[in-house]
This record gives C-alpha cells, sequence and structure tokens, in this order.
C-alpha cells in the first residue's frame, strides 16, 4: 500500500478512534512516548516508519504491530 493512500488514511482513523476509546488521543500518546504529536501521525498514516513506534502505537491499542499495520509487516509465509 502506498504511503499516504487511503488505506493508509483508514488505518490513522482507526488508530485515533481506537485513542478516543481508550480515553487517550494521538497528542497524549505523543507526550506520554517523549516525541512530537506530528511525528506519531506520520507514522500512522504510512509516510515515515519507526518500528520503535510502531510496537509503541500498538501496545497503546493492545495489539501488535504486525497487526495494526499488516501492510508493513508481511507474513513469513509470503516471503
Amino acid at each position: 500500500m502506498p504511503a499516504g493512500s487511503d488505506a493508509a488514511l483508514e488505518i490513522h482513523r482507526h488508530i485515533m478512534q481506537e485513542l478516543r476509546v481508550r480515553g487517550s488521543s494521538m497528542a497524549q500518546l505523543a507526550r506520554d512516548l517523549g516525541v512530537t504529536q506530528g511525528s506519531l501521525s506520520l507514522i500512522s498514516r504510512g509516510l515515515h516508519r519507526s518500528k520503535r513506534l510502531e510496537r509503541e502505537i500498538a501496545a497503546a491499542l493492545n495489539t501488535t504491530p504486525e497487526a495494526l499495520f499488516a501492510d508493513r509487516y508481511p507474513s513469513e509465509t509470503s516471503k
């Protein structure tokens, strides 16, 4: 999936919605992680990569980076 594609924006919206459900936000998560909100947004929209921050975003949503960002983590069987 190309960075900034409709699918990448859907993932970004999903992340924001799930954070709201949990009483948080991208801004709060960024503060907790000591990064800018813009950095998290770029990663969640697929415009930049950071495995560390992808792990942190996934952890905040009680999931894995592989499940949340499936297009960025090809399965072992597809290699």
